[in-house]
């Protein structure tokens, strides 16, 4: 786990470096390109114009002042968060800025004349010309406006540009509020955002002055109506009093109820008695009027007070007569004047009871007489009472209608003469805690940001470019690229090096002091292919590539130089159709070679010139054929390079370029290696690509890219060490021959 984890990390490093050194590579154009942004940037900034802005800060008044208390009036609740919102709104109203831009006539200043722009020029100028060269344009209607909607367009365009300067600010969790304005002139921002709080203030309490005196106009209105009412329902009362011969109302209704209770309560007791007499009646009808001794028994009889008294005497007369019987006999004068005596009570019993049902009679017709006089009385007294209740009632409406309308009345006219006394009277629904004042330095624009912003920028949009850039070519640069890109063995790089203009690359650089650093690369490729191609037979090595100029003739002689340290080596051109080894070894035109060689016009001896720096026997093209390509694919040229085989170490050919002609893959048939050199950041990897798999198919053995003309101060550390160490290896002998 702990191996995955540092090859993971590894990975990341190597991905950041290859992006370190995209940016390291194209530093210098980066950079180039920031300064001349950041300049253009630097000289824009200096045109503008510098814009200040002017802050005023209002405080809006939660519990507005008022003289007397009828919020009602104005339907304004200051407590909710919408009337603060309401009021940022209202500042903002295109109403407080039209009475901003006319009070301080805005129209003459110069922030708001309109100055024509350069994109606006550019258009003018193609209309006029195509009005010059296409008349027709010319017959385009012209509208006028009016006075007044000229002048409301120019308004339009005014505020448009002044709300585009005003901001209004709250301040969180605060009942205040900034307003500032932008403007090129100091003063005139602190006098736009002054007048714009004083012209909400103003426009406020104009409104609230306004709702007051419409509140008061209405309420006049209804009070005369309310007193017209009132005054109805008076007169209406005090008709139906007058009609009604009213005086106390409530006095009368009181004695009716009273006189209606009593003859009720006569009547009730009235209506007892009849019943009980009638009850007495009944029975004295049933019995008879002589059936004294019966009668006399009657309870209705005997409970009278009359017949009890009498009863009473009865009861002690014959006492009296039992006591005395007890002493004296029948004939004693004493009981004969008692027998007497209870004759005497009990005649007076029997009178009393005959005088009772005579009485009776007169009685219960009296009682019934007044049982029908009192129920007469009652309903005569319960006629009058509803007739009271009646009056009673409708005179309680009359009353209640006056009292409701007075009270209504009583409550507008106090509102009436509240809203009066304090319509001339309106507090301040803001006031100023902060005037704004003349800025002294601009807020606009930020030069220093500006400057850096357009610096940083530049400078990030230019390493994307070049992230971009470096993603887009896909040339072959490094030894990565060769080996996953085109999946072949890299034997080695040459250096770039600097050379004069108009002039060859030296061919006998190898040997050269001044190009120690291309010689030593050229001993790192000679010792890779060697190494590379222990397992094989390696005399015979062409060199090729994919297209002309990418350095194969340079990199056939100085391999063939390097080998020839070692054995004898033979450079032989077989470029047949332009070949270059002869003019670079100064070697005479005229002078036999290759194919003069396979023709058999010479012998090898004439056809082979010894380099004398290098020792290399040099095979120049000889004559151009005019058919190149039959003649390398004779059976002529194998032979002659197995001759050339028993009698040379090394036999270096430098064939033409693949994409051109066939040359290369027919030599390539008869060589042991191929080297395909490739010009690096040059050549696409799509024609490399190709020329490889030409060589495939010709059943060439490939034995690897040769990367030239590589930068290596640019690109030293994508490559590894082990291509050229010329300080390592070309400075330490020197040092110590020293």
């Amino acid at each position: 786990m702990h191996h995955t984890n540092e090859k993971i990390n590894s990975e990341d490093i190597i991905d950041l470096g290859v992006y370190f050194n995209v940016i390291k590579r194209a530093k210098w154009r980066i950079l180039a390109f920031s300064i001349v942004v950041t300049l253009l940037a630097i000289m824009a900034t200096f045109t503008l114009v510098p814009k200040y802005i002017a802050t005023a800060t209002l405080l809006i008044e939660a519990e507005q002042a008022k003289a007397v208390s009828f919020e009602e009036i104005y339907g304004l609740d200051s407590n909710k968060k919408e009337y603060y919102l309401t009021q940022f709104e209202v500042m903002k109203s295109d109403s407080i800025a039209r009475e901003v831009i006319t009070k301080l006539d805005l129209k003459t200043h110069p922030d708001f004349i309109g100055k024509p722009s350069v994109l606006n020029q550019l258009k003018s100028m193609v209309k006029n010309k195509l009005k010059e060269h296409i008349p027709s344009l010319n017959k385009k209607e012209i509208i006028v406006y009016s006075p007044e909607d000229q002048s409301e367009r120019e308004m339009l365009n005014l505020l448009g540009a002044f709300k585009s300067r005003l901001y209004v600010t709250p301040i969180r969790n605060t009942q205040l509020v900034r307003i500032s304005f932008q403007s090129s002139d100091p003063k005139l921002a602190a006098l736009v955002a002054n007048t714009v709080g004083q012209v909400y203030i103003e426009s406020q309490m104009r409104a609230k002055m306004g709702i007051t005196q419409q509140a008061s106009s209405w309420l006049n209105t209804r009070l005369s109506q309310l007193r017209i009412q009132l005054d109805d329902s008076e007169v209406r009362l005090q008709a139906y009093r007058e009609q009604q011969k009213l005086v106390d109302i409530e006095g009368i209704a009181g004695l009716a109820t009273q006189e209606l209770e009593q003859i009720s309560q006569q009547l009730i007791v009235a209506r007892n008695e009849q019943n009980n007499l009638q009850s007495i009646n009944r029975v004295i009808s049933e019995y008879g009027n002589n059936n004294l001794e019966l009668l006399g028994s009657m309870p209705e009889i005997t409970s009278h007070q009359v017949i009890q008294n009498v009863k009473r005497d009865v009861i002690v007369v014959e006492r009296k007569l039992s006591e005395l019987g007890e002493v004296y006999g029948p004939k004693h004068p004493k009981i004969i004047s008692a027998k007497a005596e209870l004759k005497t009570v009990k005649d007076n019993l029997n009178k009393q009871i005959k005088g009772l049902i005579t009485g009776i009679e007169k009685e219960l017709n009296r009682i019934t007489r007044t049982v029908s006089a009192l129920e007469r009385d009652l309903v005569k007294i319960r006629a009058e009472y509803q007739e009271i209740t009646r009056k009673e009632t409708q005179y309680n409406q009359l009353k209640r209608e006056v009292e409701t309308n007075r009270n209504i009345f009583n409550t507008f006219l106090s509102r009436s003469k509240e809203t009066e006394v304090t319509s001339d009277f309106s507090s301040a629904a803001a006031r100023f805690t902060d005037q704004a004042y003349a800025p002294n330095s601009p807020s606009k624009p930020n030069k220093k940001l500006i400057i850096i912003l357009a610096f940083v920028v530049s400078f990030g949009f230019a390493a994307v470019m070049s992230f971009v850039f470096d993603a887009l070519n896909d040339t072959v640069k490094t030894k990565s690229d060769v080996e996953s890109k085109l999946a072949q063995r890299m034997l080695g790089l040459l250096p770039y090096v600097k050379i004069p203009r108009k002039s060859h690359f030296p061919i006998h650089a190898y040997l050269d002091d001044n190009f120690r650093r291309f010689a030593e690369s050229v001993r790192t490729f000679r010792t890779s292919l060697l190494l590379t191609q222990l397992d094989r037979e390696h005399k015979v090595i062409a060199i090729t590539s994919s297209s002309p100029g990418e350095g194969k003739t340079t990199t056939s002689a100085n391999l063939a130089m390097s080998l020839a340290q070692m054995g004898k080596v033979l450079l032989i051109d077989a470029d047949l159709r332009k070949p270059s080894i002869a003019k670079r070894f100064d070697i005479p035109v005229f002078h036999p070679g290759l194919s003069n060689l396979i023709v058999g016009t010479e012998q090898l001896p004439e056809c082979v010139h010894i380099d004398g720096q290098s020792g290399v026997a040099v095979m120049p093209s000889g004559q151009i054929p005019g058919n190149p390509l039959e003649l390398l694919s004779s059976t002529q040229f194998s032979e002659v390079l197995d001759i050339l085989k028993e009698k040379y170490d090394h036999i270096v050919i430098d064939t033409p370029p693949t994409q051109a002609v066939s040359d290369a893959l027919v030599v390539a048939q008869n060589a042991d290696s191929v080297i395909y050199v490739v010009k690096s950041d040059v050549t696409r990897i799509k024609l490399i690509k190709a020329g490889v798999e030409r060589l495939f198919e010709s059943k060439a053995h490939v034995a690897g890219i040769v990367l030239n003309q590589v930068d290596m101060n640019k690109r030293k550390d994508e490559h590894s060490h082990g291509y050229y160490d010329y300080h390592d290896y070309s400075q330490k002998p020197e040092q110590s021959n020293s």
